[in-house]
Parts: C-alpha cells; structure tokens; sequence
C-alpha cells in the first residue's frame, strides 16, 4: 500500500470522489478526473446491455463533453491491483503520457501511482 497522507489536497479530492461515485452506484469503479481549470468530474462504471464503459473512460468522456481541452490528474477507487491499458488511454490522449493516474482501494488508500503512459 502507499501513504495517502502525503498526497496533495487536489488528488485526495478526487480520490474521494471517486470513492463517493463508486458507494453511491454500488458499481465496481469510481473514477474522477482534473482538468486544466480544475474542475472534476466524477463517474461510475455503467454496464448497460448495450453499453459498457468503465469509470475512467465515463470521467473522461464527460470531461470532453465538458470542452475539457486537457487533464491534470485522474483516480480511479477499485477492488483490483491495475487500471486498464485503455483506461490509461483515454487518460492519456487528453492529459498526455505523463498525467498522473492514482489507483486507490474501496477503502480510499492510495494503491499506485500510475502514468497515463
């Protein structure tokens, strides 16, 4: 596990976010993305019959609808070791390859620090 005290009070946000989105739609993921200005956005899984996203790629996707031109940081709050090559995709076609994409636990706990890269 690492030390999510030592995050800075941007990235525990939207770490809580997340956290928040997941609890609050009982879905497996929640994902909260910053843009450039610093607005949030906060999404769930949807898994729909005829449409199936994960949270990160709803966040960004929302962000874009949004006219978010880039990302500054993306959490994603899941019961699982990894966040998706794909996932990191989206990330990284609008954040670029160095954005920060921090992976916590259902509990909140910074699991990773990962790259959209």
């Amino acid at each position: 596990m690492t030390d999510s005290s030592g995050l800075d009070p941007e990235d525990r946000k939207i770490i809580t976010l997340a956290r928040s989105a997941r609890a609050r739609n009982g879905v497996p993921e929640g994902a909260a993305v910053r843009d450039e200005t610093g607005r949030t956005y906060v999404a769930g899984t949807v898994a729909l019959e005829s449409l199936r996203l994960s949270a990160l790629r709803t966040a960004v996707a929302m962000a874009v609808a949004s006219g978010a031109t880039s990302l500054e940081a993306a959490a994603v709050v899941a019961d699982t070791d990894t966040v998706a090559d794909a996932d990191r995709a989206a990330v990284r076609d609008l954040g670029g390859p160095g954005t920060p994409v921090l992976l916590a636990g259902p509990d909140g706990v910074l699991r990773a620090t990962l790259t959209a890269d």
